[in-house]
């Protein structure tokens, strides 16, 4: 468990100086994305790169699709559709 913590804490003390709130808020909301992702087994920046290419042209009705978890599930069945 501790390891799990570990890289927020060594990183607790740079992360003080966003240089504002919203800087602050934009950082938590890629921290936790980058932290599901790796909850979930999935890569990190395969994910954010995909889902950042697609969301110009994702509707609002479709954006609980691109979460970590939907993302991964949404790619195993193309594999196995391919298959």
């Amino acid at each position: 468990m501790e390891n799990a913590i570990r890289p927020t804490a060594i990183g607790k003390k740079n992360w003080l100086f966003f240089g504002s709130e919203e800087a602050g808020q934009r950082s938590a909301v890629i921290y936790t994305l980058i932290e599901n992702c790796k909850r979930h087994g999935v890569e990190p920046y395969t994910y954010l790169k995909d889902v950042l290419e697609r969301l110009p042209s994702t509707t609002n009705q479709e954006v609980g699709q691109l979460t970590p978890l939907n993302w991964k599930k949404a790619r195993q069945q193309q594999v196995r559709l391919a298959a």
